[in-house]
């Protein structure tokens, strides 16, 4: 079997992302933010951050700015909380089919919306010190980012 060892540093990506943030949480947006841009800004990429009105807004955020070709990918933030109805189970499938339905049409998107049942859970998946999903979300956006130009037919052997 052969082992593969992976080394600490970080892959640097010249790349421009967009933090996209459904707000409803802003505390817990604010910590997942703080985790993706310096995971961003250690890989050397430039970011801009937006706010959308909720989970549900943005896969269709991301998709009007994808057309606009501003940006090689995207970080999608936000926090979803079980709460008495089952309005969590519609937004956080539909968001997340959403977003997965984006990154099969070849954008690449880092999912940071966490989906818990409580707000303790979201805070020790937010926190930057803690699971720090905020930077594992723009490390995903930004892996995706180094797989579509391996990809791209600029990118093939002669």
């Amino acid at each position: 079997m052969k082992v593969e060892k992976k080394s600490a540093t970080v892959a640097k990506t010249k790349a421009r992302l967009l933090i996209l943030e459904a707000r409803f949480y802003g505390d817990i947006c604010d910590e997942l933010a703080r985790g993706a841009i310096a995971a961003i800004e250690k890989a050397g990429a430039k970011w801009e951050r937006i706010a959308v009105p909720g989970a549900l807004e943005l896969p269709g955020a991301i998709a009007m700015a994808a057309r606009s070709k501003r940006y090689d990918g995207f970080v999608a933030l936000g926090c979803v909380l079980r709460g008495e109805t089952i309005h969590y189970d519609i937004v956080a499938k539909e968001s997340a089919r959403g977003l997965m339905d984006l990154t099969m049409k070849g954008v690449c998107i880092g999912n940071g919306v966490l989906t818990c049942e409580t707000e303790a859970q979201a805070w020790a998946r937010a926190r930057v010190a803690e699971m720090d999903k905020g930077g594992v979300a723009a490390e995903a956006a930004l892996a995706m980012i180094r797989f579509a130009r391996m990809m791209s037919p600029k990118a093939r052997p002669k």
